[in-house]
């Protein structure tokens, strides 16, 4: 979780000036392996809804803004399941101790 921590706090900083080759290493190391789709770099998540992250560089190999904010919400809500399934097995031990 911290290096999810780290990634959004990176993000977060320069949403506008974020290198696509960045955005792709970030992306691969939390979501895995991606697929290609012509200039397309799709992503899946584990979670039900729209299960993709899809990044395309803008002009100057930067990556485009949308899109910084699109990983940022997928890598808050990774860390919020994270969290969820921390808290979780807290309570078991708790319930377990009594």
């Amino acid at each position: 979780m911290e290096k999810i921590e780290q990634s959004i706090n990176e993000l977060e900083q320069n949403k506008k000036q974020i290198r696509f080759s960045h955005l792709l290493h970030i992306c691969e190391q939390v979501f895995g392996n991606y697929r290609i789709s012509g200039s397309h770099h799709i992503f899946k998540t584990s979670w039900q809804g729209d299960p993709r992250i899809n990044l395309q560089k803008e002009k100057g190999n930067f990556a485009k803004p949308y899109q910084v904010r699109q990983v940022l919400r997928a890598l808050r809500k990774i860390k919020e399941l994270e969290e969820d399934k921390k808290n979780e097995q807290d309570d078991k031990k708790t319930n377990e101790k009594r």
